[in-house]
């Protein structure tokens, strides 16, 4: 089925990186969000109406709020579409975010006021009656809601939408949530026990951890949350492929949407190659980046002194002590400015973000060590906190 409906419904579907067709992908789980979520509302709210069922009416409710939410997921895709402007010059691709992060808090508020529902359930407990028909109702829903989870699966793994992924593990939710009103309502027909009030606030609870759930993990992305590890192993390979380039570092990623990414990082280079041939490498690495990864990418050139032996000597010991304080230690930008009384060595030195010694004392340290291989030497160094970790070439 979910296939029929993309061969249906999406025109050029293996084009997922032209923004048009990650649209329409997107709008199509919308309507079908909408439409599927507001025929379980309707067939639900009859069933808790007429039984007097807190549990079922929750779980209608819930529908309902699965139905709004797949109007903004709509209404997100298609305003994600609008080209960059003026006023927004990264375009407007974190509209998917927001819409995420409307649908969490629209879950905990549902979740929150059956929560009250069901305690009030309990204190004051009503018999309710089930039919057969209205435990077909239950069944069918949770066989929709498992087809909808796949669907809304498919489609975000295809778009790569952390939006419909969410909308997929909300799904799934409900088919849980649905199966426990259906215990339920089967063991309210085999005892006497009014267990509706209590089944209502484990499903109340649901909705609230699925809510809190939902809205971490939409909201890290607006707050700028690391790249994933997987891009930049692939950002860095990539780099590296290409001739002449030694290394890399101080690499920013920032996500403005779905395939909208933007990044810069500093490439390094022989210095005595010739300027215009690094030049000419670095325009190839980014037009390469905007057509083959959709990623804007800013590259700054680094010339490294490679002809060198003493340099590189001295640069493998400084790196040694910076690896004997600490194995996630790097460095980079090596060189030497001699004077008459001392030589300068100038490095930046790469630090993680969990790494517990100060700046000042981590400098005090290095150049502690590096006074022992020569007294002349003064190290001036820039601590460079990244949040990024690579594997250099000199690392293997």
């Amino acid at each position: 089925m979910t296939q029929l409906l993309i061969n249906i419904f999406i025109k050029d579907k293996e084009n997922i990186n032209s923004p048009a067709v990650r649209g329409n992908y997107g709008k199509l789980a919308g309507v079908v969000g909408i439409i599927s979520n507001a025929l379980l509302f309707t067939a639900k709210l009859f069933a808790g109406i007429m039984t007097g069922s807190i549990s079922i009416t929750a779980d209608a409710v819930n529908n309902l709020s699965d139905s709004t939410a797949s109007i903004i997921t709509l209404a997100a895709f298609k305003l994600s579409e609008k080209p960059a402007d003026e006023d927004h010059p990264y375009g407007h691709a974190r509209y998917e975010y927001i819409s995420g992060v409307i649908l969490s808090c629209l879950v905990i508020v549902i979740g929150f006021q059956f929560l009250v529902s069901s305690f009030q359930k309990i204190i004051n407990p009503s018999t309710v009656e089930y039919t057969l028909f209205f435990l077909i109702i239950l069944t069918v829903s949770m066989v929709v809601k498992i087809w909808m989870g796949f669907f809304n699966a498919k489609i975000g793994k295809k778009i790569v939408s952390p939006s419909l992924a969410a909308t997929a593990t909300d799904s799934r939710n409900d088919v849980i949530i649905t199966g426990v009103v259906l215990v339920s309502a089967v063991f309210s027909k085999l005892t006497s026990f009014a267990i509706d009030g209590y089944i209502g606030l484990i499903v109340a609870a649901f909705i609230l951890w699925s809510g809190i759930g939902l809205i971490k993990k939409t909201l890290s992305p607006l707050l700028g949350e690391a790249p994933d590890g997987v891009l930049v192993d692939e950002i860095q390979k990539k780099i590296l492929g290409y001739n002449s380039v030694i290394g890399l570092h101080d690499l920013m990623v920032h996500n403005y949407g779905p395939k909208r990414c933007f990044a810069s990082v500093h490439v390094e280079f022989p210095a005595d190659q010739d300027i215009m041939v690094s030049h000419d490498i670095i325009d190839n690495i980014e037009r390469d980046f905007a057509s083959e990864m959709q990623i804007s990418l800013v590259v700054h050139l680094d010339p490294v002194i490679t002809n060198d032996p003493f340099l590189n000597e001295l640069k493998s010991k400084v790196l040694h002590i910076a690896r004997d304080i600490s194995s996630e230690l790097d460095i980079h930008d090596f060189r030497m400015v001699k004077g008459i009384t001392h030589n300068n060595l100038i490095f930046d030195i790469v630090v993680p973000p969990e790494y517990n010694l100060n700046n000042k004392a981590l400098r005090d340290q290095i150049s502690n060590e590096v006074k022992k291989i020569n007294d002349d030497y003064f190290c001036v160094i820039t601590i460079d906190r990244s949040y990024i970790k690579f594997v250099q070439p000199n690392d293997k």
